[in-house]
């Protein structure tokens, strides 16, 4: 029976997750605070721990990164208010498996738990160290290919610098999909039929880095019980995707690059070279170049990887990949969830179109898979989306705020300036434009009309 803990200082919503877990067959504890949290993480081990993201004492963040240290092993989720979810993104590098956005829906955690703790079951290691090693014989990734100008540069890269040996770094934010460009990489490589070994540096601290970087043997630090196998020696003829390497300390980015240069590696403990081929791809969400101008990223590490460089926009940057996207994992959450919805209407489009995406493609996923599991149709409705979809601060990038696409708040001049921006950004459609408006199409006419807005 796996074992949960949940961490919120909201008595009521407690005891009705708790409620629905039990029933569900998971051993469950709740704690109220992070004061409270840590003493029980101090006396058991968790599978799994649901925390708040604001606690009466502490942030999530606080709890989170004792969680990592503490037990590595366990799943975390983060619950959230839409208000922090560009910090709920910052959890998932942090450690985190996923975010949830309240309002909570039960279905939804207990998907994420049954998920997330099958995968850390059959996992060889903690799955806060995100760490895989996958061959053409054991997985077979599905690719996405996104049709946005800058999404076509990127797959054009990849078919450039796949077949080489070249070191790759990969830059952009969280969520932007940086390990599946290094998968494909590895795919389309001379060294696909070896593996493909991803760590989470960010989760490495610096005693525990040397060890996963380059194996250890038995007795040679405190804990150090039997033998390891350093992923260097795992990934060994094929591809080492270091992701977030940023985070490393300065003391293992010199470790690293030694490895690197010399093609040899030494078990901590022992005096013995062991010889490695791998091909390093890192990735980074932090502008690595800068590092190195501020002193926290070695100058000489940086240039042994910077070989090829991949820059990979947010998804509000090339927002004709949204529905692609969205169409996709549509497909995946039908498939997972045993589901029938079957098409996403113009106006929840309009939506994502609006929304900034700070999770970009990793929250798109969130998103369609929640609302495919709430709908009871055959397509997703507003109700099923996420509250931040509809009402956040994040909507005033790319058009105008959520209160002025509304017509009834305007009147006058201000009123026929709206009109018209909002025709413009519906590219004149008259019905999209009427929805975005809050107005019946016929009321947008005699509006047109009034105004004597051109529709040329």
């Amino acid at each position: 029976m796996f074992k949960v803990l949940i961490v919120d200082d909201d008595v009521g919503f407690c005891n009705m997750l708790k409620s629905y877990l039990t029933r569900k067959g998971f051993q469950v504890d709740e704690a109220f605070s992070y004061q409270e949290a840590i003493k029980l993480l101090s006396d058991r081990r968790y599978d799994a721990i649901l925390s708040d993201f604001r606690l009466p004492d502490k942030s999530g963040f606080e709890l989170l990164k004792d969680i990592t240290t503490k037990t590595p092993d366990s799943l975390v989720i983060i619950m959230t208010a839409y208000a922090d979810i560009r910090m709920a993104v910052k959890a998932i590098k942090l450690g985190a498996y996923e975010y949830v956005t309240k309002p909570v829906n039960p279905d939804e955690i207990y998907l994420f738990l049954k998920n997330g703790l099958k995968t850390s079951v059959i996992s060889s290691g903690p799955p806060s160290l995100k760490s895989s090693n996958d061959n053409k014989s054991t997985k077979v990734l599905e690719y996405v290919f996104a049709n946005s100008p800058e999404s076509l540069a990127i797959h054009k890269y990849i078919d450039l610098v796949a077949p080489t040996d070249m070191s790759v770094i990969i830059q952009g934010e969280s969520g932007t999909g940086k390990e599946y460009i290094a998968r494909k990489i590895h795919a389309q490589s001379n060294r696909h039929d070896f593996p493909f070994v991803a760590i989470d540096c960010g989760a490495l601290s610096k005693e525990l880095a040397g060890s996963e970087f380059f194996g250890h043997i038995k007795g040679s630090f405190t804990g150090a019980l039997n033998d390891k196998i350093g992923q260097f020696e795992v990934a060994n003829g094929g591809t080492l995707f270091l992701d977030e390497i940023g985070n490393l300390s300065y003391e293992v980015q010199v470790k690293l690059l030694r490895a690197i240069q010399e093609r040899k590696i030494k078990k901590i403990g022992s005096n013995k070279d062991i010889s490695v081929n791998v091909r390093i791809i890192t990735a980074s969400n932090e502008d690595l170049a800068k590092a190195v101008k501020n002193g926290s990223f070695r100058e000489d590490l940086y240039h042994r990887l910077n070989e090829f460089s991949v820059l990979v926009p947010p998804l509000r940057e090339r927002k004709e990949d949204i529905v692609v996207f969205a169409e996709f994992f549509l497909k995946k959450a039908n498939e997972e969830l045993g589901r029938s919805v079957n098409s996403i209407p113009d106006d929840i489009m309009d939506h994502f179109y609006r929304y900034t995406w700070p999770g970009n493609i990793r929250e798109v996923k969130n998103v369609i898979r929640r609302a495919v599991l709430l709908s009871i149709d055959d397509k997703i409705t507003v109700e099923s989306l996420p509250h931040e979809i509809i009402f956040s601060d994040f909507l005033k990038q790319d058009m105008l705020t959520a209160n002025n696409h509304d017509l009834k708040s305007h009147t006058g001049h201000t009123e026929k300036e709206v009109i018209i921006s909002t025709l413009e950004k519906a590219k004149f459609n008259k019905s999209k434009a009427a929805r975005i408006l809050n107005i019946d199409r016929k009321t947008l006419y005699n509006k047109i009309k009034q105004y004597g807005i051109s529709l040329d």
